[in-house]
């Protein structure tokens, strides 16, 4: 690297992580301070050590992988997990190197929201029907996308509205994307 990408990418003010069939091969100090994580310890390391379980790191593998073959790039706001164990909210970008192998090469970003959305304790279903609400899918959609009955991701929403206060499916989202009401 020359001397002025060197320090882009030491300096960003945001995560940086260069990463092969998503094992961390390099990343910048600010992803290694947003995670608790000394950088050196991330290198070699599985991007599985940034989120709240092994089932989130497979789910979100199987759809990432999807949604990046052509276009080779990928977008979205998740729960991670920092090195105590702390969840908290992460805007994540990624741009592999070669689409067709979306995995092999990739430079992600990560720039922690958790200022600007609540975290309330949801388990791990939970997390996923607020991900993909937040997103704008419908029940049915929902329901589709984690092979669950339409019933049972309106008991997961009717949940995560009492657990934000939520009045109605639009203030739930409101609150999970973080918009002040």
């Amino acid at each position: 690297m020359d001397e002025l990408a060197v320090l882009a990418f030491e300096n960003a003010p945001i995560g940086l992580a260069f990463t092969e069939n998503r094992d961390i091969r390099r990343c910048n100090p600010r992803l290694a301070e947003m995670f608790g994580h000394a950088p050196e310890d991330l290198t070699g390391a599985s991007l599985s050590i940034l989120y709240p379980s092994s089932e989130e790191f497979q789910y979100i593998g199987r759809i990432g992988q999807e949604i990046m073959r052509g276009t080779g790039r990928y977008r979205d706001e998740r729960i991670m997990r920092r090195k105590c164990g702390q969840l908290f909210w992460c805007r994540v970008r990624g741009q592999s190197l070669d689409p067709d192998a979306p995995f092999a090469r990739a430079v992600w970003s990560f720039a922690d929201i958790s200022e600007d959305r609540p975290l309330a304790e949801m388990s791990l279903r939970e997390r996923q029907v607020a991900k993909l609400l937040a997103e704008g899918n419908t029940t049915k959609e929902i329901a589709r996308l984690l092979d669950l009955s339409p019933r049972t991701v309106e008991v997961h929403r009717a949940r995560l509205m009492k657990k934000f206060s939520a009045r109605n499916s639009l203030e739930l989202v409101a609150h999970i994307a973080g918009i002040p009401l």
